[in-house]
């Protein structure tokens, strides 16, 4: 499975950027199994969990500190998983990946994914 992340940027506070997701490669059955997720990283910090998408359900999962400001959804047809990211910080700057795993359901641990995109810079000026 491959992913290519897209959409990050430089934006000024109060912003927002909308991050793409597409994914491709050898698959069991399509990707109806699979759950997919956004995590962080920002300068000197661990990777964080952001949001995660079972892609059957559309289930969502979020991070408390992006509730209310940030969107996961899917695009089945184009196996793409977007991130809508509104009323930017300068705390949400960070590299953003995306990842995926084979199982039907999200979750919000960093080891419970196999697969990841290269990652995209968000920049958050105040």
């Amino acid at each position: 499975v491959q992913l290519q992340a897209s959409g990050g940027g430089l934006v000024q506070a109060g912003g927002s950027l909308r991050l793409s997701c597409a994914a491709s490669g050898r698959t069991f059955s399509g990707f109806s199994d699979y759950a997919m997720g956004w995590f962080r990283q920002a300068p000197g910090k661990e990777r964080e969990f952001v949001a995660a998408i079972t892609w059957s359900t559309g289930r969502t999962y979020y991070a408390d500190s992006v509730k209310g400001r940030f969107t996961i959804s899917r695009d089945n047809a184009k196996n793409t998983v977007y991130l809508q990211m509104i009323s930017l910080e300068p705390e949400d700057t960070a590299v953003y990946y995306c990842a995926t795993r084979p199982e039907p359901i999200a979750t919000m641990s960093l080891s419970g994914y196999n697969y990841w995109g290269q990652g995209t810079l968000v920049t958050v000026s105040s």
